[in-house]
């Protein structure tokens, strides 16, 4: 590399003064180090503007000084303040609006009033007291970040330990005499004062700081595609009346041949419905926290993986370390024990999306004409997920998602049916007495002539008896063989049996 094109890149990246002075370190290193450095590709460098973009955030999540640094390290698996710093870079980037403006606020709150309305004539459930508020991508950020946190704070610790265990067991050798003399790799090493050259603990804030870099970047990219609070079918606000994330609903609605206050009122449905529930059955988000937890804190890491991850890594900094806080590379098959909490945890979830999808659909079907077409978009997304959900699966080992959320709709539609609306909603009074999702051996089993019809006994029955409670559609079967062939270019409805109409005009 030319020296005169790395003596701008550093002046442009930290300005006349300081690039100037990381100049000088790099004149003044060792000649074979600074030929090392210089003979560097200079189309790998990062851009001045995301150098610059990476400090504000390390600023922002307190790793100013290296007194800061252990700090980081003994307060916990994550730097939250770090993983907020990102998301919010992303949350505000170019395009995104910093408030709500007076007339879609308007339009959000109408909605909401309305919304509330229509749901007290087909729910048990009492409003929710509080106001849902209306936020932008930013406030999505700061409402729910510390949530996502606390659920990922077992596997960051794992991941954590882990990642030190490698570097000082396996990779010693790499430290020579066992010191390490740059914080990171790059144009200009960081000296490391007496109290950080230890691997094991540099290793640790290493960790501690790429997992929450990872969780940054996955909660703003996400902040881009949420719509309300709950979409991920979780309380994850401290305000349990919910919110709108206003800018994605509108976005979403210019997506579509909808006009937006049908779209409005739909998302507020859900929302509402996801509000009223979760306040009214006190214990089902502790039971969501327990199951998320024993699923967490039963993950292993393989060594082997990691290690290979690590030597991988192109250089020692934490966006290089990011492979090896992904699950899906390093981390070992699912015991028994998480395999019954990841099921326990997805069938809870369909539940829970399936009485709001029920609901919904009831409240609004008198109020909104194309309901039908936005309640199968609505299955799908929830079914699926998008990228930055997967980028949490990659943190937390789990896809938050309901698996068979079109037989538990089904399930509450045909209870409401024959039980009435009360006795539906008086199902949530306890877990046992929610209704039993038919399993697989069921499904593969029934005869019956009526093959829409599920199981609506209380959880305290016997599943498997192979009564006439089943149905002959499997819903996963079909939906994986959606995804594999791809949807229609034209986007329509392929023909399930949900009733769904199929129209040329509305795209997913």
């Amino acid at each position: 590399m030319d020296e005169n094109a790395i003596r701008q890149w550093l002046i442009e990246c930290f300005g006349p003064i300081q690039g100037e002075m990381a100049w000088s370190q790099i004149a003044n290193l060792p000649e074979p180090i600074r030929e090392q450095l210089l003979s560097q590709d200079p189309s790998r460098l990062p851009k001045p503007a995301e150098v610059q973009s990476m400090m504000q955030a390390f600023t922002a999540g307190g790793l100013n000084t290296m007194d800061d640094m252990q700090r980081t390290v003994q307060e916990g698996p994550i730097n939250v303040k770090l993983a907020t710093s990102i998301a919010l870079q992303q949350a505000n980037g170019e395009g995104s609006d910093r408030t709500v403006n007076a007339e879609q606020g308007q339009l959000a709150r109408r909605t909401v009033s309305e919304a509330n309305l229509w749901l007290d004539t087909v729910c048990r459930f009492d409003p929710v007291p509080g106001e849902v508020q209306l936020l932008t991508r930013s406030g999505w950020v700061e409402g729910t970040l510390d949530a996502w946190a606390e659920f990922a704070a077992p596997v960051a610790q794992s991941m954590n330990d882990a990642v030190a265990s490698v570097m000082s067991e396996r990779l010693g050798d790499a430290f020579g005499d066992g010191e390490v003399a740059g914080m990171f790799a790059g144009p200009v090493p960081i000296p490391i004062p007496e109290g950080m050259k230890d691997p094991a603990q540099l290793i640790r804030l290493l960790a501690n700081t790429s997992f929450a870099m990872q969780l940054g970047k996955a909660a703003g990219a996400m902040s881009h595609e949420v719509r309300g609070s709950f979409d991920q079918g979780l309380a994850l606000l401290k305000n349990p009346a919910g919110a709108l994330i206003v800018q994605n609903i509108m976005a979403y609605a210019d997506s579509l041949d909808i006009p937006v206050a049908e779209v409005m009122a739909f998302i507020a449905l859900q929302e509402l419905a996801h509000a009223r529930l979760f306040a009214a059955v006190t214990w089902l988000m502790p039971r969501f926290e327990a199951l998320i937890g024993k699923y967490a804190r039963g993950i292993t890491i393989d060594l082997d993986a990691m290690e290979e991850q690590l030597r991988d890594a192109a250089s020692m900094d934490p966006d290089s370390l990011s492979g090896a806080v992904n699950l899906t590379k390093v981390g070992i098959p699912d015991t028994p024990e998480q395999q019954e909490a990841l099921a326990s945890l997805e069938n809870l979830l369909a539940l829970v999306e399936g009485w709001v999808d029920c609901v919904t659909w009831k409240a609004g079907m008198a109020h909104i004409p194309h309901i039908e077409q936005l309640r199968e978009m609505s299955r799908r997304e929830r079914a699926t997920g998008g990228p930055a959900e997967r980028t949490f699966a990659q943190l937390l080992g789990m896809h938050l998602r309901p698996k068979r959320m079109r037989e538990a709709a089904a399930l509450w539609e045909r209870i409401g049916l024959e039980d009435g609306d009360d006795a539906r909603d008086t199902r949530w009074s306890h877990p046992d007495l929610l209704p039993v999702m038919p399993t697989d051996d069921d499904r593969s089993i029934a005869s019956a002539p009526d093959d829409t019809e599920v199981d609506a006994r209380p959880a305290n029955t016997d599943a498997g008896s192979g009564d006439d409670g089943t149905t002959g559609i499997d819903w996963d079967a079909e939906l994986s063989k959606l995804l594999d062939e791809g949807l229609p270019d034209d986007g329509t409805s392929d023909g399930d049996s949900s009733g769904t109409e199929s129209s040329d005009n509305y795209d997913n």
